[in-house]
């Protein structure tokens, strides 16, 4: 399966829309070898199958502002249709609607490249938590040595004191 389709491709149609991540129709029915039309038919014959938290509509203003971000028409075409956005428990339901081999396999790949995701994100939010627990001190070390690589004035022009060799 994993030779099917890579993990990076699908997780590059994961986008972040309404505070989810999902995957748009358009995309779906490329990795699932079937029309975007036959796609959404399906989803409609099975609406039950569907609630809100599985897949929605994009409205005009998002499939607008995200058009530039996910390209999927070219410059001058119109939307046909909004596009529908998949969430993770979506696209396994999807697998249970579009019959086959091939769905049963695509929708494991695309399960398994918002684990990583997932997985990717939690990583890096650690390490965002550390490095803010480590901020308040990275400030008292940089202020600390801000201070010794600057020299007062007053200390530029106070006499110095020791032996000094007499010129001439």
């Amino acid at each position: 399966m994993e030779g099917l389709i890579p993990v990076e491709n699908i997780a590059q149609k994961i986008y972040f829309i309404r505070e989810q991540k999902v995957m748009l129709d358009v995309d779906l029915a490329v990795f699932y070898g079937v029309e975007v039309k036959r796609l959404n038919e399906q989803v409609k014959r099975n609406i039950k199958r569907f609630p809100e938290n599985f897949m929605f509509q994009l409205t005009a203003e998002e499939a607008g502002a995200s058009r530039s971000q996910i390209a999927t028409l070219k410059r001058g075409q119109n939307l046909k249709h909004l596009p529908y956005a998949f969430t993770e428990h979506g696209v396994v339901m999807l697998s249970s609607v579009l019959k086959g081999e091939k769905a049963v396999l695509v929708s494991i790949a695309v399960v398994n490249a918002f684990v990583k995701m997932r997985e990717y994100l939690a990583t890096h939010k650690q390490i965002l938590d550390k490095l803010k627990k480590h901020d308040e001190n990275f400030v008292i070390i940089f202020d600390f040595l801000r201070q010794l690589t600057n020299k007062p004035k007053e200390q530029a022009k106070q006499k110095q004191i020791g032996f000094r060799p007499k010129e001439g």
